[in-house]
């Protein structure tokens, strides 16, 4: 006896159930961010918070809004630098969109949730290739981290702050490592000047060296930005600590989870900021400037962006170029 063979209805796939896990996915996600902001707004000492802005002379607050805004769309421009790089056609706005978005989740996230996994979802829903988003986002990553290696290079080297004992690193070693910072910043701006060899291939992506005029300008816009973040604190400090010390300590902060031991129960700006500059200024003053800081870099702007990218994944269809399925690799 032949067994009839079992009819599926038509419509049904093996994967129907994909879709659903997407949705589900997409769901969790905003949930998550839903969290973090509801955790953020309750760990901010809002009282504090409100009292010291209440109690900012009105230029220096108005002066750190102007500046945060101005790094923001600075580093939201990062990924034009890309698409000059790698040749894409897509639009300035939906870049710097796609770019800030990206930005302001990995301040709050870490980079594999915004400088990685958010600029890759993005940049497929609007038709480019792995290849294509890998070499962006790489070329973004390089500017800004060889912007900071420029400008802590000349911090740290001619203008070192005054580390306390103790540290895994002192005054004359972290001056030592600013002269190494300035060189790799030079060395990397003489191979793309000189270098014979402009292609090398990383993890089967194939990567070339930019021009000596872009590559310079990834330096500026890199350092310019770490500058504009230097300044946001240096006027929500009133102006009472010299600005190449405040941005030297940011640079510091960038960097000190990795060389020396932050006290337990501080995050780790405020941690640095409080032992570099409590000598100069009373601890719950930089305290209260930084709780207004990351309210006004981090939590701000992370609304925003989840905002944006709703409204990102639910246009993706409109955005998309006319040649979406053939994806450029």
């Amino acid at each position: 006896m032949k067994q009839k063979p079992v009819r599926r209805k038509p419509g049904i796939t093996g994967k129907v159930w994909w879709p659903w896990v997407k949705r589900a996915a997409t769901t969790a996600f905003f949930l998550l961010v839903a969290w973090l902001l509801v955790t953020q707004a309750r760990a901010v000492e809002w009282r504090e918070v409100f009292a010291t802005v209440a109690n900012f002379p009105l230029p220096s607050l108005l002066g750190a809004v102007v500046l945060a805004l101005l790094s923001l769309t600075l580093y939201s421009s990062f990924d034009l630098l890309g698409r000059h790089y790698t040749g894409h056609s897509l639009r300035t706005p939906t870049v710097m969109r796609v770019t800030f978005i990206s930005y302001v989740f990995n301040l709050n996230l870490g980079s594999l949730v915004g400088g990685v996994a958010l600029r890759y979802r993005l940049y497929s829903r609007l038709g480019l290739g792995t290849g294509t988003i890998t070499r962006v986002m790489s070329f973004s990553m390089l500017s800004n981290w060889m912007g900071y290696l420029l400008l802590a290079g000349v911090i740290f080297g001619f203008h070192t702050p005054a580390l306390p004992p103790g540290w895994k690193i002192g005054s004359g070693g972290l001056q030592i490592l600013g002269f190494v910072l300035l060189a790799i910043s030079l060395v990397y701006l003489l191979l793309c000047a000189l270098s014979p060899q402009r292609n090398f291939t990383l993890r089967a992506h194939e990567l070339s060296l930019p021009s000596l005029r872009l590559a310079a300008l990834q330096l500026c816009m890199g350092a310019a930005n770490w500058l504009l973040m230097g300044g946001v604190v240096y006027m929500l400090l009133q102006q009472k600590i010299a600005f190449p010390t405040v941005v030297g300590v940011l640079l510091v902060a960038a960097v000190a989870g990795v060389i020396t031991h932050v006290p337990a129960g501080l995050g780790v700006l405020e941690a640095v900021f409080v032992v570099l500059l409590s000598h100069q200024l009373p601890s719950h003053e930089i305290l209260a400037a930084l709780l207004v800081y990351r309210s006004i870099y981090y939590l701000a702007p992370l609304t925003l962006a989840a905002a944006l990218y709703l409204v990102a994944e639910t246009r993706a269809k409109k955005l998309a170029p006319p040649g979406r399925k053939r994806r450029a690799t």
